[in-house]
């Protein structure tokens, strides 16, 4: 249940591309978000981004979408529509602590909730 596995990550371009055309977007502190229902897949999929434009360093940037990636993975099942596609992107310039992330992607997940 708790797992995050490769259908469960947005990757096809055209999906992708859907997802920006029709997606919602919305912001909290430090992260954007974009979600839509995905069409014609019964899983919830997943799309993280950590821009270069911040950090330029590849750790950093795989470090915080580990931290993004695990925030979701733990917290999924606030997310009780299936078949939804959300995108994080990360977006401050300072490396925020996994709490602070887990958070945040948890009050991300409950609003998407909330709207749908």
């Amino acid at each position: 249940m708790n797992t995050l596995g490769k259908n469960e990550r947005l990757s096809s371009k055209k999906d992708i591309a859907r997802l920006l055309e029709e997606g919602r977007f919305g912001v909290t502190d430090g992260l954007k978000y974009c979600y839509a229902p995905s069409s014609g897949v019964d899983v919830n999929r997943i799309l993280v981004s950590v821009p270069k434009k911040f950090f330029r360093r590849a750790v950093k940037r795989n470090l915080l979408k580990r931290r993004i990636r695990e925030s979701y993975r733990t917290q999924k099942g606030l997310l009780e529509a299936s078949g939804v596609d959300v995108m994080f992107v990360y977006n401050t310039k300072e490396v925020l602590p996994f709490s602070v992330l887990y958070e945040r992607v948890g009050a991300i997940l409950r609003e998407i909730n909330s709207r749908l």
